[in-house]
């Protein structure tokens, strides 16, 4: 049986993957980020989800290695991790009242026979409309820097939605669990019968 191998440091992605109750180890992937000319959000994240697991592959030459990476978007264009307070509070704004898609690429490469499987899967976030206390105090509790869209759904930004729209919660947060368990399943590895 193959091991499990998560190439990304994300502790975020770590918790969820632990939910399937599968052993992996985590590993740090080399990838250039950087998107090429005119690449859609959802070219960019299945390209690197796939870049991700491939850069792994002379490391770990007999696993099954997840990768995965994820995309904000808001009227068309890309919203980055915010870094600062500042920048968080301008994503926010920017949203309040508006619509965000998510769009998470997943990868599953198995190293040994090369056999790659990847997936893009997209979530939209319906935000309310927020007054800037709102906005303020929220980025000041929650410090969401180093989350795409300023926001962890998963904690007190659940506060700024209207309503959430896509097939599997988790995908918000970074790894779409149900894709990848189908994933799994094509190699023989179900989360259920291990």
């Amino acid at each position: 049986m193959s091991p499990l191998i998560l190439a990304s440091t994300s502790p975020y992605r770590r918790a969820l993957l632990e939910k399937l109750g599968l052993p992996f180890e985590c590993a740090a992937p080399q990838t250039d980020e950087t998107p090429h000319p005119g690449e859609t959000p959802r070219h960019l994240v299945l390209r690197l989800a796939q870049q991700k697991a491939q850069s792994l592959a002379e490391k770990y030459p007999h696993h099954l290695i997840i990768g995965s990476d994820q995309v904000c978007v808001l009227n068309g264009e890309i919203n980055g991790k915010p870094h600062t307070e500042e920048n968080a509070r301008q994503q926010l704004l920017k949203a309040s009242g508006n619509i965000v898609t998510f769009y998470t690429g997943l990868a599953l490469y198995n190293s040994a026979t090369g056999h790659l499987q990847t997936e893009c899967e997209p979530f939209d976030v319906h935000f309310r409309h927020l007054n800037e206390q709102e906005i303020d105090d929220y980025v000041r509790k929650e410090r969401p820097l180093n989350c795409a869209g300023s926001f962890k759904s998963e904690g007190l930004g659940i506060a700024l939605f209207e309503r959430l729209e896509g097939r599997d919660p988790n995908t918000l947060v970074g790894l779409p669990l149900i894709a990848l368990c189908q994933m799994l399943r094509r190699e023989e590895r179900n989360p259920l019968l291990s």
